[in-house]
């Protein structure tokens, strides 16, 4: 069983991170830069992401982990709904809405089996495992 020193080594986080550059990048730029609400919802979305994958550092339990993780994990798909608008409407191209929703679609596999060994794990405390 893997021990993590801080939340930073958690795979879903790192993940979570890059996505949030990617997204922050691709809506700082044209068109979808001057569109505020998209832009916002987007960012959002990728540093909730980001926000939810770290909130075991410092709290409770497994139980309430896995709840923050799942938040996370609705992120992700948001983020992917919001990439689809962006395509769209003409803000990003075919190639970069591919690599953005890959990106999107890891992340959330990540923290999809990240729940699942917490849940399985039957951790107690704030152990970051």
């Amino acid at each position: 069983m893997a021990v993590f020193k801080s939340f930073e080594e958690i795979e879903a986080r790192q993940q979570a991170r890059e996505l949030t550059k990617l997204v922050c990048a691709a809506s700082g730029t044209g068109t979808f830069e001057r569109d505020f609400g998209l832009r916002d919802q987007v960012r959002t979305a990728s540093v909730s992401i980001m926000s939810n994958t770290a909130e075991d550092n410092g709290r409770g339990g497994n139980k309430e982990f896995i709840q923050f993780l799942s938040v996370a994990r609705g992120s992700a798909g948001e983020v992917n709904a919001r990439l689809c608008v962006a395509l769209d409407q003409g803000y990003v191209t075919q190639e970069e809405f591919e690599r953005l929703r890959e990106k999107a679609v890891r992340t959330g596999s990540v923290i999809s089996g990240l729940i699942r060994y917490r849940q399985s794990a039957k951790l107690q405390g704030s152990e970051l495992r």
